[in-house]
């Protein structure tokens, strides 16, 4: 014991030393302002504490059995929890006072608010259609849309075209979409709402028109207003095509919103075969400010699940 108390003594007159002759030789100072330079660069190139790099948006429910049924304080503990983001889809079906209360709250918060449902109907034919029956039902949906848009802010406005028509050519189906949604374009413009089309994957939801990213790519173009864009969900597109980043690449610039989850089983990032880490760090590295729609479930039930997707996400987020 004797032998073990000296050299320990030895080690930190040793450590003391050298400290003193730093302090001595008038290096310190330097020394340690260099060391808290390094720190403040460290500090300054990582996001506020507690906060994703990027606005990663659960929906209301994912949290309740943390938070309680209450929407507002479900958004307090989704921002606690370092989330910048949430959506609604069924927000244009809320009353227009809970609407102003989420919109003020997300403000208070500093939580954007992601895209609406404005328009989804997986069993008729709608937009592939050049009808004006169509085009009337249309103008009712994007009334609302507007409506919402200017209580709550929220200006992106999600529609799906619909199921297509096994008897008329494609391409005079293709037609009748863009001359559709340039006729939508032209009511939303004035109003700074945009519309996001939302490719959907066959197998989960077959018979509709629009499946591929290409094929929105395409669309967009054709239609050519800023009021026009997609909606990117990688759920779906794993399951359609796959080629995820590259498909990022190809539509960047008629991208305005992504839906997430994870196939198969469509949960929570990490589930399934989707390597969300490097998906998330090549959307950071371009500069991406938009916002990500959680738009799954929970591989796990209650507060163990809630804490399982946070936790997720956390991973997900550490590139």
């Amino acid at each position: 014991m004797e032998v073990k108390k000296k050299q320990s003594r030895r080690e930190f007159l040793k450590t003391a030393g050298l400290s003193g002759a730093v302090i001595a030789s008038g290096t310190a100072p330097s020394f340690l302002g260099a060391m808290q330079t390094q720190l403040k660069k460290a500090q300054s190139a990582q996001p506020k504490t507690g906060s994703f790099k990027l606005k990663y948006a659960p929906p209301f429910g994912m949290f309740e059995a943390s938070a309680g049924k209450d929407p507002l304080e479900q958004m307090k503990f989704i921002a606690d929890q370092g989330f910048r983001a949430i959506f609604d889809n069924g927000l244009p079906s809320r009353p227009p006072a809970l609407q102003e209360a989420i919109a003020n709250q997300a403000a208070k918060l500093g939580l954007e608010i992601g895209p609406f449902v404005a328009y989804a109907d997986f069993s008729v034919e709608s937009f592939v259609l050049k009808d004006d029956s169509v085009r009337e039902m249309l103008k009712g949906k994007i009334r609302t849309a507007i409506e919402t848009s200017k209580r709550t802010g929220v200006k992106l406005a999600l529609m799906v075209p619909g199921r297509y028509n096994q008897r008329m050519d494609w391409d005079y189906q293709t037609a009748n979409v863009i001359e559709n949604l340039k006729w939508c374009a032209g009511i939303c413009e004035p109003e700074g709402v945009i519309i996001v089309l939302e490719p959907l994957n066959p197998k989960d939801h077959p018979g509709l028109f629009l499946t591929k990213m290409a094929q929105a790519y395409q669309i967009c173009k054709a239609v050519g207003s800023p009021s026009v864009k997609i909606l990117d969900d990688i759920y779906h597109q794993q399951i359609t095509e796959g080629n995820i980043i590259p498909n990022i690449e190809a539509c960047w610039d008629e991208i305005a919103a992504f839906h997430l989850g994870d196939t198969p089983g469509r949960k929570e990032p990490g589930t399934g075969e989707l390597n969300f880490k490097n998906i998330f760090k090549h959307l950071y590295n371009k500069g991406y400010q938009g916002v990500l729609c959680m738009e799954h479930g929970k591989s796990k039930p209650g507060k163990e699940g809630e804490l399982a997707v946070i936790q997720a996400y956390r991973d997900a987020d550490s590139f």
